[in-house]
């Protein structure tokens, strides 16, 4: 048998596995047996990155957190729609003369005090309870979209690591079969055994590659399960064929967090120049004298009010630690703003040249695969040795699997670039 028959299977098999490198991506099964080809196609139960961020968010702890910033901020609406500033309390009072010249006078006392809002509190204390539930509903879109960042990651990390298990493994079967061919020639007397050995030494190389790109493999496959729950694989095939993404119309979900950050230590600000005092107290009661063991009691009615003074000492602290929060956010906000921009324009270049190195590798690929199909012509009319045949063979495969790995980077800087300019899956 003619070593062209196993070297163009080969070449054959490494183009068709560039080609249809998406559909390899998409599967997780169980790891083939050595020697098998790759999926032909995306399996049944792949999932999209939007529904396993769905799953993975209701696993998140950022998701507990938003949940209890969203409650606070509904507790603060309901305080400030309250008719009084605070919690009223009850008053009970009694006095009498039993231990002084006891002739029956008592005095007894019940009101109830209501602590009263300032004039503006109230509204000031509605709209930071309005900038708070805003800020809550900012920071979960900014938890979601960092989970994404971790799903999209792991997504093509393990997208990678599925492109170049079955890159190997095309290529081990094809040196299997080398081998084997090799040793039968070796027997008839065609080939020396110096050749048999060297076709031997190639195929256990690629046995030994294989099993660690599947050690990683199962170690990316766990990350993913960690991340999700899932143990479906994540489905990146459309993620590959829509254009570039654009900029958007809306903010980046970290710009408008810290936009709605610098809000609310605004609204805090101004409901601390509202709050100058502690909250006045409405006391309505009734009270009840007894003059003495012969006199009627009487009975009135007792109307107070407090009303405490606010000084430097109480207000100067807390005026200074809300300037100051109002200052950080505010300068964290520009920073960001910058860095943002930075970093849209990094990830479009990095773009950019992904796509350029996967056009330069395809074409490499290529002119490789053509290459080793010429001195697989050779060997067969005796011209070239099998060293050279192996190593254009190798050659070729390796120059497919950098044509699979680079597409799973060109992916990756697309994936990447989303994220950059905010934009969830």
């Amino acid at each position: 048998m003619k070593f062209s028959f196993w070297l163009s299977a080969c070449v054959v098999a490494g183009s068709l596995a560039c080609g249809h490198v998406w559909a390899q991506l998409v599967a997780l099964p169980a790891d083939p047996p050595a020697g098998s080809p790759p999926a032909a196609g995306p399996p049944a139960g792949s999932v999209t990155l939007r529904a396993a961020l769905d799953v993975a968010w209701q696993r998140a702890v950022a998701a507990r957190e938003s949940e209890g910033q969203r409650r606070r901020a509904e507790a603060d609406r309901a305080v400030a729609a309250s008719f009084w500033a605070a919690p009223p309390s009850l008053e009970l009072s009694h006095r009498d003369d039993r231990l002084q010249g006891n002739v029956g006078k008592r005095e007894t006392e019940i009101g109830v005090a209501v602590p009263l809002w300032l004039p503006g509190q109230r509204t000031a204390r509605a709209s930071t309870a309005e900038a708070a539930a805003a800020h809550a509903r900012a920071a979960e879109q900014v938890g979601r979209l960092r989970l994404a960042g971790e799903l999209r990651e792991a997504a093509w990390q393990l997208a990678a690591l599925q492109a170049e298990a079955a890159q190997l493994d095309t290529q081990a079967q094809a040196l299997k079969q080398l081998a084997d061919d090799v040793e039968r020639r070796v027997s008839a007397g065609d080939l020396a055994r110096a050749d048999a050995l060297a076709a031997q030494a190639e195929q256990l190389a690629a046995s030994a590659l294989q099993s660690d790109v599947r050690q990683r493999l199962q170690a990316a496959r766990g990350r993913w399960a960690l991340l999700t729950g899932l143990r479906t694989a994540p489905d990146l095939t459309a993620a590959t064929t829509t254009d570039a993404p654009a900029a958007t119309a809306a903010p980046h979900p970290e710009l408008e967090l810290a936009s709605q950050s610098a809000a609310l230590a605004r609204r805090r600000l101004d409901l601390l120049r509202h709050s100058r005092r502690d909250a006045p107290e409405l006391t309505v009661g009734l009270r009840q004298d007894v003059a003495g063991r012969a006199e009627a009691s009487q009975g009135s009615l007792v109307v107070g009010l407090r009303l405490p003074f606010g000084t430097d000492d109480r207000n100067r602290p807390l005026e200074a630690a809300a300037l100051a929060e109002l200052d950080v956010a505010e300068t964290h906000e520009q920073r960001l703003r910058e860095r943002l921009e930075s970093d849209v324009a990094a990830a479009r270049d990095a773009q950019r040249s992904a796509d350029a190195q996967l056009e330069a590798e395809t074409a490499r690929a290529r002119l490789l695969r053509e290459r080793a199909t010429l001195i697989d012509k050779s060997f067969s009319a005796g011209e070239t040795a099998l060293p050279d045949l192996l190593r254009a063979f190798a050659a070729a495969a390796q120059a497919d699997s950098a044509v699979a790995r680079q597409t799973t980077a060109r992916g990756f800087a697309r994936a990447r670039l989303e994220q950059t300019l905010g934009l969830l899956p």
